[in-house]
């Protein structure tokens, strides 16, 4: 076998190879006829199914797309001087696998299971096909535990649970990335293993995620898929499928699971790049009439699974990159119609300081209060609705009229909320913290408080409160409930704070 060719896909056909006794017929070899930007056309054929893997003489692979009458269209695995016209391509009766299991955690691969990160080859035995069914109906069961991701106003508004599929949705430069990082991020100790998924970024862009999964002591429980806008656009067709079954294998284990697809824009795109090279008939914005079922049949595969197949989730995080915030192209409501909800980052909320930029309006959460606990579903409802509220009294206020004292009130109550909810990169907060800061704001206690001062007010009063009411903190934390009495008590806290500071 040639060095050039991926050494373990090479190894594990090779094993497969090596077994098979050959009837020397030629009707099962072709020879190829025509290859360039990644696509290879092989003639003489026979006997090849879609997605199957072709073994092409050197020790190259290419990867069935196209069954025609007299031909086979098929993507290219290797470097393009690994092919040329003339080589032959013989079946080999199974389709691309990849290195799965714990082996590959703080690890970063490419589409084909090759190491990326320079460290030692990957310690596994294990090996996962990259297209697996979805789970079925009665494999699945109700979404109802929650997965943090530490964003007050994701946690608080748009709840995440275990087994959704929640889009991130919004322009380029509008934090969607980092929604998902400090995701991935407050993970760590939650029990929940993670794979990012890179399709067509910088390699800068990548590293830089690297090296803050690295920074804040995350990178043990992530797995990186990287395939960068510098690779072919068969590879980065295939990295989102790769990430699932690396997450899959995990998933199938009772574990649960966090993937993220960075992006599926990047995605869409070269699938279409493919698609016309191969001479497909094209659609709406020369995508492929299929474009829907590629993303579908890739999201489907998260889930949570029934107490009977271990009782594992896998919760997916798709990001969408829009264009001048149009979320109702093709390919965003293609995705959005998939999901169980999506988060939308808007750049002027962006462009004017706030921090996430999630627009509460457009963003929804269809499990929604199924996947949160009690004590943040009681006062959730109440913070979307006063930020939504103080968004259209905002608006209103802007033609210059007169407001009245109620007006007033909400306007002032809506900007401390709105700037409460800001949060830097990298600044998880956690559930109990969360329930406090909300009975706060929603309570209208800061009134007295400068808006410029409310988040270090806010800060000050959390250290107050783990110092002075640790016990109620991790009753809250324990329980998962909110009491009267907590509130109460919570109420009262603030007042003595406020007091002595």
């Amino acid at each position: 076998m040639a060095e050039s060719g991926y050494a373990f896909v090479t190894k594990e056909l090779l094993e497969q190879v090596q077994k098979i006794t050959f009837d020397h017929n030629p009707r099962k070899a072709g020879r190829v006829v025509a290859c360039g930007d990644g696509i290879i056309t092989i003639e003489g054929l026979r006997d090849v199914k879609n997605g199957e893997l072709i073994y092409l003489s050197g020790g190259a692979y290419a990867l069935a797309m196209n069954l025609e009458e007299d031909s086979v269209g098929a993507i290219r695995l290797s470097n393009s001087s690994d092919v040329s016209e003339g080589d032959l391509a013989s079946p080999t009766g199974t389709i691309i696998s990849v290195p799965v299991g714990e082996g590959l955690l703080g690890r970063v691969i490419n589409p084909l299971g090759e190491v990326l990160d320079g460290g030692p080859p990957l310690p596994t035995d294990r090996y996962r096909h990259i297209e697996s069914p979805a789970p079925a109906i009665f494999d699945r069961a109700k979404v109802s535990q929650p997965l943090y991701t530490g964003i007050k106003a994701l946690d608080s508004m748009i709840p995440i649970g275990r087994g959704q599929r929640e889009l991130i949705i919004g322009d380029r430069q509008t934090g969607k990335t980092s929604l998902a990082l400090d995701t991935i991020i407050n993970q760590k100790g939650q029990g929940v293993l993670c794979v990012y998924v890179a399709i067509g970024q910088k390699i800068s862009a990548v590293n830089s995620v690297i090296h803050a999964l690295r920074a804040h002591d995350a990178l043990g429980h992530t797995v990186v898929v990287c395939s960068t806008a510098s690779e072919s656009a068969p590879l980065q067709y295939l990295a989102p499928y790769t990430g699932t079954a690396v997450a899959e294998a995990f998933l199938y284990d009772g574990r649960d699971v966090l993937i993220v697809y960075d992006d599926l824009s990047k995605h869409a795109v070269a699938y279409r790049t493919i698609s016309l090279l191969l001479k497909r008939p094209s659609g709406r914005e020369a995508y492929p009439g299929d474009i829907f079922y590629i993303h579908s049949k890739l999201l489907e595969r998260s889930a949570k699974l029934s107490a009977r197949l271990g009782g594992g989730s896998l919760t997916a995080l798709p990001i969408i990159e829009t264009l001048a915030g149009n979320i109702s192209s093709y390919i965003p409501t293609n995705v959005i119609s998939i999901t169980d909800g999506q988060i939308y980052l808007e750049s002027e909320l962006f462009l004017s300081g706030v921090k996430p930029a999630v627009n509460v309006g457009l963003s929804v959460s269809r499990v929604g209060g199924a996947a949160q606990n009690a004590a943040m579903r009681k006062i959730s409802g109440k913070v979307r609705l006063e930020l939504a509220h103080y968004r259209e009294m905002a608006q209103f206020s802007q033609f210059g009229a007169d407001l009245d004292d109620d007006t007033k009130l909400i306007l002032d109550k809506g900007i401390r909320l709105t700037e409460s909810l800001k949060q830097e990169r990298f600044e998880s907060v956690g559930m109990a913290h969360m329930v406090v800061e909300q009975v706060v704001m929603t309570n209208h206690l800061l009134a007295h408080v400068p808006v410029s001062e409310v988040r270090p007010f806010m800060r000050g009063f959390l250290r107050y409160m783990e110092r002075e009411h640790g016990a109620l903190l991790a009753r809250i934390t324990d329980s998962n409930t909110l009491t009267d009495g907590d509130e109460a008590a919570i109420r009262e806290a603030v007042e003595v704070y406020g007091r002595g500071s």
